[in-house]
């Protein structure tokens, strides 16, 4: 063959895989997992569009069923959509080959049990009492007529350290430490404290000083063992009796240092107005704990993903009085969904959105998706997300698919979304981990 003819056999040769690979098959094919997660009981369909037989194998029928079949091996038409029901927990491997041997996809199924839970929505208000006693300042004492020491910061003590103990007695509670501070000071001893600083304990002495204006042994610190605040609760999972909200972490208004928790709740609130955001300003839900409002739960854990705990019964005013399925992150898709919030009172109210990016994770993130408020009614009463609605569950072709968490500063029509299968996780409902495979300042919601 001469060379003119080899290149444009080549050409040709070229030209017809780029057609192949703008087909619909191809593209379909191309776009099938290798891996794929389903619920006990769940459906799904798996379209290839591709005008052949092939010959199917699946090694556990008893997991996973192939168009209603019970045998290891039979032929079916790709063509046709290929049905997936899953039968119980486990794993499955579905293989095609076409013509009789040559592979064509092998699909790795993982099922885990079902899982439902109930859309939350409503405002709550949050109590949460640190594990210890949270340094959220230094302060000078006055310990003569010309002179001020901060004995804290002279002992390496910084802003967000967690002081655990003084003097063997363990800390949660700041009135206890008024009574230590002036023992040690009459008595001319140092305190030995204990502090919690990210994950190292570290031990140090603190000699308190005497302030001659209060007349009072002073530290030279602002302390803190406490925070509240109002949020909204995105699900309750009556079959575990456990509970996720907020979305986000907790951390302290002066350090910004996540509050660890030692105990705390939730309650019952009432948004009483909204501040409505603007273009770099965001705004907020003004809401106030009910007199001798119910605790809904408790507060065990202060995660990236939200506030989690213990709930034992279905919280009042939810939209949904049954649980629904919940959406592993890869189901997410970009386009039209709702969130439940409270905009007045304790009326949880659907207001719609769009879901304009997904981020594929693979590890727990926070920022799964980029979200936009499209509720002219919403837009109208907030100016789109505002601090306090942070939480908000979102639903997508009728199951929960994540949590609103922050809000873009120069846009407060859009935020982001995390995914609820990390918010499941922190709050002990553990799924199977999902298969391997430009941004603008936020602030939380």
């Amino acid at each position: 063959m001469n060379p003119n003819a080899k290149r444009l056999l080549g050409l040709m040769l070229a030209i017809i895989v780029c057609l192949c690979c703008t087909t619909a098959p191809f593209r379909t094919y191309a776009a099938l997992p290798d891996h794929l997660r389903l619920f006990e009981g769940e459906h799904k369909q798996l379209n290839l569009v591709m005008p052949v037989h092939a010959q199917a194998t699946v090694d556990r029928p008893d997991i996973l069923k192939v168009n209603g079949q019970s045998e290891t091996s039979f032929r079916l038409s790709l063509q046709k959509p290929i049905s997936l029901q899953s039968s119980q927990t486990g794993q499955a491997e579905l293989k095609l080959k076409l013509f009789g041997g040559i592979p064509l996809k092998t699909l790795k199924v993982n099922v885990v049990p079902n899982l439902r839970v109930v859309p939350g929505g409503q405002t709550i208000g949050v109590k949460v009492k640190s594990s210890g006693i949270l340094v959220v300042g230094h302060h000078l004492v006055h310990v003569g007529p010309e002179r001020k020491i901060s004995p804290g910061e002279e002992a390496g003590v910084r802003l967000g350290d967690m002081i655990m103990s003084m003097n063997g007695t363990r800390l949660n509670d700041v009135t206890k430490v008024a009574d230590i501070v002036r023992q040690a000071g009459e008595k001319k001893q140092a305190i030995e404290l204990v502090i919690q600083r990210g994950d190292t304990e570290i031990k140090t002495k603190l000699k308190p000083a005497y302030d001659v204006e209060d007349k009072t042994w002073r530290l030279g610190l602002y302390i803190r063992d406490s925070a509240a605040g109002v949020g909204t609760l995105t699900f309750y999972a009556p079959d575990q009796g456990v509970y996720g909200a907020l979305g986000h972490v907790i951390t302290d208004m002066d350090t910004q240092t996540p509050i660890t928790v030692g105990q705390g709740e939730i309650v019952q609130s009432n948004v009483t107005s909204i501040s409505k955001s603007q273009n770099g300003e965001p705004g907020e839900k003004r809401a106030h704990f009910l007199k001798e409002s119910r605790v809904l739960g408790n507060i065990e854990r202060n995660t990236p993903f939200g506030i989690f705990g213990k709930m034992t019964n279905q919280p009042e005013h939810s939209l949904y009085k049954e649980p629904i399925p919940v959406a592993f992150s890869e189901e997410v898709q970009e386009g039209p969904a709702e969130m439940l919030t409270v905009v007045n009172g304790q009326q949880v109210e659907r207001f719609k959105l769009e879901v304009v990016h997904v981020t594929k994770q693979t590890s727990p993130a926070t920022k799964g998706m980029v979200i936009r408020i499209t509720d002219p009614r919403l837009l109208q009463k907030t100016g789109g997300i505002v601090q306090g609605m942070s939480g908000s569950p979102i639903i997508q072709n009728g199951k929960l698919i994540g949590a609103v968490t922050h809000v873009f500063v120069n846009d407060p029509s859009s935020g982001y979304g995390c995914f609820i299968e990390w918010m499941l996780q922190d709050a002990g409902v553990v799924l199977s981990p999902p298969p391997t495979s430009s941004r603008e300042g936020s602030h939380a919601a």
